[in-house]
């Protein structure tokens, strides 16, 4: 049985044509560089076009700077797209295998859906509405949500597949538009600060209202991110029995995290100068 496998394998052997079998791979080795290089030199051209090109193209239109950016993205990602799209197809043409005669016997559905294209076309779907009705751009501070999964940080892209999010260590997340459910625009609108102070029960109000009323004079005024004076609205009682005094402010989008830390540190202050101590957690009221 060995001889016969070694006769047959030797017979093989003999027939190859070696000279023209190493013509053959040097010349698609040869197509194989060739393209790689006009592809790394596409993309190149492309990201030119696109920073020279378009984006000032777009300076000249009447979106905002974050919807320029988001629009920009979306065009170099699909355009990128389509470069990976014609180099796969080239590859396996100089390969020889016959794409077009795949493509046209199973039907393009049929291998996309061999692919496991299903998800992808989902994304897509849905990052086209997400564009269209504006949910977020690039730049916005927003949470994404989907069950018990959150994200929250500032868009960094917005492409048709995918949603780029930098939350606050610095960690980039891509995010499948297809698991994007809701989406928690922080960037939006004016937003509300909330400020809750946590006191014991024993504590004197009055003495409260006028220590937060005294730095509010003093120093909201040097903060043109508020836009409106602070609501004192008093003693809050929560869920889970914590007393504090809650006080309100409207600020301009963005700021209201910076907003809140400064002037829960303005009272915690103003509050200690006066003998008035906040409670911490497991601090009895």
């Amino acid at each position: 049985m060995k001889e016969i496998a070694s006769n047959l394998f030797s017979r093989y052997v003999e027939k190859l044509n070696w000279v023209t079998l190493v013509d053959e791979l040097f010349d698609k080795f040869v197509s194989l560089v060739f393209l790689f290089l006009l592809f790394y030199i596409a993309k190149k051209l492309l990201h030119v076009a696109v920073t020279r090109i378009l984006t000032p193209s777009f300076r000249l239109s009447s979106h905002d700077e974050a919807r320029q950016k988001t629009l920009v993205r979306l065009i170099e990602n699909s355009l990128n797209y389509v470069l990976y799209f014609l180099l796969i197809y080239w590859i396996l043409s100089i390969l020889g295998l016959p794409v077009s005669s795949l493509l046209a016997g199973a039907g393009i559905a049929g291998v996309a859906i061999g692919m496991g294209a299903q998800g992808f076309l989902s994304d897509l779907v849905n990052g086209f509405f997400i564009l269209l009705e504006r949910q977020l751009d690039v730049g916005d501070s927003v949470r994404l949500t989907n069950g018990s999964i959150k994200i929250a940080g500032t868009v960094v892209s917005v492409g048709i597949r995918t949603t780029q999010v930098r939350d606050s260590d610095g960690t980039l997340h891509f995010v499948p538009n297809r698991n994007i459910t809701v989406v928690s625009n922080l960037s939006r609108g004016d937003m509300r600060v909330v400020i809750d102070l946590p006191l014991s029960t024993q504590t004197d109000l009055d003495k409260v209202y006028q220590v937060i009323a005294e730095v509010n004079s003093k120093e909201v005024a040097k903060y043109r991110e508020i836009l409106t004076e602070p609501n004192l609205l008093g003693p809050q009682m929560d869920i889970a029995g914590r007393f504090s005094f809650r006080v309100t402010m409207t600020v301009q989008s963005g700021m209201q995290t910076t907003i809140y830390h400064e002037f829960y540190r303005l009272y915690y202050e103003a509050l200690l100068e006066e003998g008035i101590e906040l409670l911490t957690a497991g601090s009895k009221s």
